[in-house]
């Protein structure tokens, strides 16, 4: 253990740290139930046993996800349609919201190919309803067919939640205390860290100054909010009886010493919403309470109560860093006097009040990288909020009803990043973590110091003691300042989670990678790939002594391979029968890395060659995944399937939907699966703690329709290469080459579970990326990468009159590759407004187009291709249109928008022109799908550069503005507006289109690129395949390659490179991504303006 005050260092996932709960030769010992509190009993176990859980059921919430089985849906109206997103059923929170009347759906014109007709599939509505289809959306409407209730938190409480025993916050003070504070590294970032380059972090013990932390106060100590209510009693009996049965989805429990449940199962562990166990007094009735954030303790320095007048502007910077260091910030008092001096911060940017007409500005496009907008807090409350890669929401300024929401027509919710890698996490090694007893929030920088011994939360403003242990601050060696622990200091860190947050003992890492060996995957050449990266990294596997390997090959049949230690050489074990799949010597079939690497590395070396006179041409994929989930079922970790043709034979065969003359069209595309199959399967290995990763590498049609199914509900990831061939093409096995290396190398965590929570008011409905639903809102990831992206869609349930700010919090749990089991929490704080033109004052363009990008991918599968276009136009109509009527004081001609929407319509147009919502026949059905999967599951940064291509020139770079990292040069050309008036013939031009990189030379290109960067003699010379740029002793060629290397470095896909000129098969893609200009099934930008101001005048 650290010793306290001594910070100590490794990476994130754990390597070279102290392993106080790690699962070596010794388990922990048994615990009797009566002895735990909060989830920590089992039901039994035996340590170092893997308990065997049973198979997952089908969701006591039917939820429909991205890919829709038939199941019906209860819709009452279409104007509470929320997607088919995995939706919540809560009870009401607040009094009902008034019914919204959907508004008439506005139709594009004919270059569009829109049709006002939409055909919805069987099983979208109830038998003998029949409801037209309208194509905007109601945001933030309540969920569908509530129970109607009193009022409750936003989190529903569930019955095991309402009567669970609580953790208690006081700890056990005669216990050792260890504190573990890491500024770990954990890996190459893959994109910018906090800190600017070449900064050095602050160490923690080094005192610094900074700025007093702005009187955000809490509301008076005498006032309490009211607890909510509690369950039925009858209900939560009846309820308990039903989860017992269902224990992958319900909440099994067992019954502690004093009578009260104890859960077992990883929802109560992680800890559930606002339980219905607070005693706090109730508020007098018609007194309302000013909430904030901020800290009473210790008192106000003199004189910073004059820091800002109410109504002052504040500068803006767009350059504000996010440190997730410690930052030394004292929590001032706040007390009703000051209230004044903390709204100074919150008064309004002046940039946002200003209009733009886009008909006359159509040059709006910035020339660098748009930053996300910096929420309207006071400067240093906003150094202590949470990076806005990792937690984004659409609205920095909340609206403070569902009224004034539904007012803007704009969404709101949240996009994560949550295991995003950092260059900087602090990691917190203590026996207590503090929480709220009331709604588990973990404390954050925004919970209210009363003084030393209690502690408000920010979500449901409840008063807890602080533990004895938190009294004493290892970073400054001082007893008495809570407040300045890391954990009040930091919107994101890390604890090392005690044993209490375990179900069992942590999992050791298991690898199994499942081959394709057909006749088709051999042609392809795939294998040896496949083979020698996976030898080359090795090595480089996430893991510790205890990483297990295995290896599946299927064609007609399955064949496992027995790696014992002793053996010569491995011996393959063929299973025919694939309709009862059964495992041979499971014993030997996953074998841990460090004991049988010889035969491990023997196998990889000749298992290319295995099949390479084999003229089997069927692929019985299920039942290969079948064996692999039999397998891992035991432990849990990762299954890689590599795959290369239509499974034809044994359970979960697919039969062509795709005529091979007749691609996609937007009348007859097939966006549902085919087969439920691969979901039961992956619901399987969920509750089993097993991700399955799908390696596409087909040029036929392959139903990626029904088989990403095996990745999207078992929180996994999907890989497309169209058409690889090793020979006839290259850059595609370079791509595949180097994505699988940062696959296998870069840190994973397992069996882990994530929750969202929000403050008392909001509440969270529709869930997006890959995962399951464990339980109303606990999202079940059996594995956890640092290149997935989630977003949330949200609704203000209860009015927020009395809150200046709310703030919300990200909880993942997870176990560590090193077998650490880890909380990653991230908390962000945002303003409360009551003015519609603030809330469309700190609109974030870019989160709100990310949001709506995922609920076109779900209205797509559940309605049709050309509803979800219609309904993306009418997000912009609608919002303009109310922009227009209720904002804008003196109607002016044109086509008005703030000046956070201007680039709105530009990025809604940039949507329908991308393959996933494109009309026309020339888009492959497995490309759309594949688009759409990357939709659901990219973090922002990657989904909008896929969505709008950023285009450099680059034949006249030079050093002006250039960044300078790690003795490096990086030129910064502007970025342009996509559109062919922007391209010279005399020129160079980059377009980086995030997985795909096109260099276009003009035809009039000067000689010196030619000759100095491309390294041939003349335009003519420039070849077709051309896809390398040549490393040459020139300035011109070291910058330019300088530049896209830094390009590729920042993101965990490789873009493949291709050189294109006049007559090459890519120019007709890279015109496509030329978003302002007309296509053969869309409007330009101009047209498309015109469209959207001729609705919106209506």
């Amino acid at each position: 253990m650290a010793q306290p005050g001594r910070p100590a260092y490794g990476t994130q996932n754990g390597a070279e740290q102290p392993q106080p709960y790690s699962n070596g030769p010794v388990q922990s010992p048994v615990m009797n139930s009566s002895h735990l509190s909060d989830g920590q009993a089992f039901n039994s176990w035996v340590p170092g046993v893997y308990s065997q859980q049973t198979t997952t059921k089908n969701p006591l919430h039917t939820s429909a996800g991205l890919y829709n089985y038939g199941s019906s849906q209860q819709v009452s109206s279409f104007s509470n349609y929320q997607g088919p997103g995995q939706t919540l059923n809560r009870p009401p929170t607040g009094s009902s919201m008034a019914a919204i009347q959907p508004r008439p759906v506005a139709q594009m014109p004919a270059p569009l190919q829109n049709s006002a007709a939409v055909s919805t599939s069987s099983g979208s509505f109830p038998s003998g309803v029949n409801f037209p289809a309208p194509s905007n959306w109601q945001y933030g409407q309540t969920p569908l067919n509530r129970p109607t209730a009193g009022s409750q938190a936003n989190h529903f409480a569930h019955p095991a939640a309402a009567m669970q025993p609580l953790l208690s916050s006081s700890g056990n003070t005669n216990q050792p205390t260890s504190y573990h504070y890491v500024s770990s590294p954990g890996g190459p970032p893959v994109q910018n860290s906090y800190t600017k380059p070449g900064s050095v972090p602050l160490p923690f013990n080094q005192p610094t100054y900074t700025p007093i932390r702005p009187p955000l106060g809490p509301p008076p100590a005498s006032i309490q909010p009211s607890a909510p209510p509690s369950a039925p009693l009858a209900s939560i009996a009846s309820q308990a009886a039903q989860n017992s049965a269902t224990k992958q989805e319900g909440d099994a429990s067992s019954t502690a010493s004093d009578g009260s449940l104890v859960q077992n199962n990883y929802d109560t562990i992680e800890g559930g919403g606002f339980s219905a166990t607070t005693h706090t007094p109730s508020a007098p009735p018609n007194l309302k309470t000013n909430r904030h954030v901020g800290s009473t303790y210790p008192s106000l320095p003199p004189g910073y109560q004059n820091a800002s007048p109410l109504g002052a502007p504040r500068m803006s910077s767009p350059g504000m860093q996010y440190s997730c260091g410690p930052q030394q910030f004292p929590q001032p008092g706040m007390g009703t006097n000051n209230l004044a001096a903390s709204m100074g911060g919150l008064s309004l940017h002046q940039e946002g009040l200003r209009s733009i007409n886009l008909l006359q500005d159509r040059n709006i496009l910035p020339a660098t990288p748009l930053q996300a907008p910096v929420p309207n807090l006071h400067e240093d409350i906003q150094k202590l909020n949470c990076n806005p890669e990792l937690f984004r929401c659409t609205l920095t300024n909340i609206p403070q009803t569902q009224a004034l929401l539904n007012k803007a027509k704009l969404p709101l919710g949240l996009l994560l990043h949550p295991f995003k890698d950092l260059s900087q996490l602090p990691v917190v090694t203590s026996s207590t973590i503090v929480r709220c007893r009331s709604c588990r929030t973990y404390i954050n920088p925004f919970v209210s110091f009363l003084d030393q011994r209690r502690w408000k939360c920010n979500l449901c403003y409840r008063v807890n003691d602080v533990p004895e242990e938190f009294m004493y601050n290892p970073v400054t060696r001082v007893y008495g300042e809570p407040h300045k622990r890391p954990e009040v200091q930091n919107a994101t860190i890390e604890f090392m989670a005690p044993s209490e947050y375990m179900l069992r003992p942590p999992q050791p890492p298991v690898y199994l990678f499942v081959f394709d060996v057909s006749h088709n995957a051999i042609e392809t050449g795939y294998l040896n790939t496949v083979c020698k990266t996976l030898l080359d990294n090795l090595d480089l596997l996430p893991g510790n002594t205890r990483t297990k390997i295995g290896f599946i090959t299927f064609d007609s049949t399955i064949h496992f391979y027995s790696l014992q230690e002793g053996l010569s050489q491995p011996q393959m074990l063929i299973v025919s029968d694939i309709e009862d799949v059964f495992i041979p010597m499971p014993e030997n079939l996953l074998v841990n890395l460090n004991e049988s690497k010889e035969l491990i590395q023997d196998l990889l070396r000749t298992l290319p060659q295995m099949f390479t006179n084999s003229l089997e041409t069927q692929s019985a994929l299920g039942p290969a995944l079948q064996a692999a989930f039999k397998l891992m079922s035991p432990t849990g970790g990762r299954i890689s399937v590599f795959q290369t043709q239509l499974p034809s034979v044994g359970v979960g065969a697919l039969k062509p939907r795709e005529e091979p003359n007749q691609k996609a069209s937007a009348k007859d595309i097939h966006l549902t699966p085919s087969t439920d199959f691969y979901k039961k399967l992956a619901l399987d290995c969920s509750g089993q703690q097993v991700a399955v990763d799908l390696f596409l590498l087909s040029g036929q049609y392959s139903d990626l329709a029904s088989l990403g199914c095996i990745s999207r509900y078992s929180a996994g990831s999907v890989y497309y290469y169209q058409s690889y061939h090793h020979q006839q093409n290259p850059p595609l096995v370079e791509k595949l080459q180097k994505e699988l290396k940062r696959y296998l190398t870069r840190k994973i965590g397992f069996e882990a579970v994530m929750r969202i929570r929000c403050t008392k008011g909001l509440s969270i409905h529709t869930f997006h990326g890959n995962f399951f639903v464990r339980s109303t809102d606990l999202l079940s990831l059996p594995n956890v990468n640092p290149d997935a992206g989630y977003a949330v869609q949200m609704s203000v349930e209860e009015s927020l009159t009395d809150m200046q700010v709310v703030c919300f919090q990200s909880a993942l749990l997870y176990t560590s590759s090193k077998g650490e089991r880890r909380i990653r929490v991230h908390t962000l704080c945002l303003p409360v407004v009551n003015q519609l033109s603030d809330v469309y004052m700190g609109a974030d363009v870019q989160a709100i187009i990310g949001l709506l990008a995922n609920m076109a991918v779900d209205r797509s599968v559940s309605a049709s291709l050309n509803d979800a276009r219609d309904a993306l136009v009418n997000a912009v109509i609608d919002s303009l249109s109310a922009y227009r009527s209720s904002v804008l004081t003196i109607q002016q001609p044109g086509l008005m928008a703030p000046f956070s929407l201007r680039l709105f319509p530009l990025y809604v147009l940039a949507l329908l022109k991308q393959k996933a919502f494109q009309t026309g026949t020339n888009t492959r059905l497995d490309d759309r799908i594949f688009t759409m999967c990357q939709v659901k599951n990219q973090p922002l940064v990657y989904l909008m550069l896929m969505m709008h291509p950023a285009l450099y020139r680059i034949d006249n770079l030079t050093d002006e503005g250039a960044l300078n990292i790690s003795d490096r040069t990086i030129p910064q050309p502007p970025i342009l507006q996509l559109s062919v008036e922007k391209i010279n013939r005399d020129g160079a031009y980059l377009m980086d289109a995030g997985s795909v990189m096109f260099l276009w030379i003009g035809k009039n290109c000067g000689q010196n690129f030619i000759n100095h960067v491309l390294g041939v003699p003349n335009y003519a010379s420039i070849t077709h395949n051309m896809a390398h740029l040549p490393e040459l002793d020139t300035t011109e060629s070291s910058r330019v390659l300088a530049f896209i290397s830094w390009l590729r470095e920042q993101r965990p896909f490789f873009p493949t490179l291709y050189i294109i000129r006049d007559e090459n098969p890519w120019k007709p893609i890279f015109l496509q991504n030329m978003i302002e200009d007309r296509t053969e099934s869309a409007l330009s930008y101009y047209e498309f303006l015109l469209h959207i101001q001729q609705q919106v005048n209506k």
